[in-house]
């Protein structure tokens, strides 16, 4: 099979590699010059480094490499059977990229985005043959992360996705099949971690240090959640939370924080910019958390269940099955348990007992319990 891959930037050129390593013939394509160059020597530098780490040798690295050509027109991608774009997160953008695309592939090449919450059916409006159109979503980055999210549309023919679902599994990827809405499984279900702990940080009960030390000690998240959100940069994860709270017609479980967008708008990005929640210049110390065990047991049990509660509804919604969120989870973004699971682990009745507790506290939808806990905790059910 012949893979085209639309924009040599990170994740484009991270996707080019899980390809060419899994031994396809795959083409790059981006107008710029210099990010084509920018990706092969970037290629270069992780192949050497996984020599050093003697994950692979130079004759695998020269078969990765001369799986993988750069080209500068978007017609040179004409004999391709798969392709992916990777491009800036902008409908409008995609959609004339891809309607292009179209007139030069054959009739039965599959046409795939990457987009992480752009509806599939939108882009997929663009095109003459719709139901060649399929979401296949990689997580950054590409080559590390297990988990691809692959999301028909409701144009997709049952052969794009069966052959989409082939393709990816043969890239040894896991696959996690998800319902065209909005931020599709992990990107919906992650708004939480984020939002609640801004919450509580806005209510004054912790501060940045105290709430990761929270989620990193007792629930053991490799990272907490302003950690996280420094990591991703300020700027790109309140636009998703504010393009999900968007698109779910402002439903309160996704309002973005002030906070956040107040650090946006001053520039305190996280790590790219040098300040964040923490200060990353040379030389600064970061803030010893406040080690309440109390505290810290409230702080947690408040973002797990509303995080639990994300999980269950995005089942009872049928945005994926329930294995998949589990594994979307736990191989998308690395979380130590399953959702789910964790569920069954605290008890479906504490769930909804703790739920209960908080919306009666603040009388707000944010913090409504899913009907599929509720359900679950009368007739006394777990998952799985």
């Amino acid at each position: 099979m012949n893979v085209g891959i639309i924009g040599a930037g990170t994740m484009g050129s991270g996707i080019a590699q899980v390809a060419s390593t899994a031994g396809y013939t795959v083409k790059i394509f981006d107008a710029s010059e210099a990010a084509l160059n920018k990706a092969e020597t970037s290629l270069e530098k992780i192949l050497n480094r996984l020599i050093e780490k003697g994950r692979i040798d130079n004759q695998e690295k020269e078969r990765i490499q001369n799986n993988i050509s750069y080209v500068g027109r978007l017609k040179d991608l004409s004999g391709s059977d798969l392709t992916i774009e990777a491009i800036v997160e902008n409908l409008e953008v995609k959609q004339n990229v891809l309607s292009e695309l179209e007139n030069y592939l054959c009739d039965k090449c599959i046409i795939a985005s990457n987009t992480s919450s752009l509806s599939v059916a939108s882009i997929a409006a663009s095109l003459k043959k719709p139901e060649r159109c399929i979401g296949i979503h990689f997580f950054n980055p590409a080559p590390l992360m297990k988990l691809v999210e692959i999301i028909p549309a409701i144009q997709t023919s049952e052969d794009t996705l069966q052959t989409a679902i082939k393709t990816i599994s043969d890239w040894k990827k896991v696959v996690a099949v998800a319902k065209d809405t909005p931020g599709f499984i992990v990107n919906r279900v992650a708004r939480p971690f984020y939002g609640e702990a801004l919450r509580i940080y806005e209510e004054g009960i912790a501060d940045f240090a105290t709430i990761d030390w929270s989620l990193k000690t007792i629930g053991g998240f490799r990272m907490g959640p302003f950690e996280l959100m420094d990591f991703i940069g300020n700027d790109v994860n309140y636009t998703v939370t504010e393009t999900v709270f968007t698109a779910f017609y402002f439903d309160p479980r996704y309002k973005p924080a002030f906070t956040q967008k107040r650090f946006a708008e001053a520039g305190y990005l996280g790590r790219k910019s040098g300040k964040g929640y923490y200060d990353y210049s040379e030389g600064a110390t970061k803030p010893s958390p406040k080690k309440d065990k109390e505290i810290g047991q409230q702080i947690f049990d408040r973002v797990i269940v509303m995080l639990i509660n994300e999980a269950a509804d995005a089942l009872f919604l049928n945005i994926a099955s329930a294995e998949d969120i589990d594994n979307a989870m736990t191989k998308g973004v690395n979380y130590p348990k399953g959702l789910l699971a964790w569920a069954n682990e605290k008890g479906i009745d504490w769930c909804v007992s703790k739920l209960d507790e908080m919306y009666d506290e603040y009388h707000e939808d944010r913090y409504r319990c899913s009907p599929l806990l509720r359900k679950m905790n009368t007739n006394n059910k777990n998952f799985f």
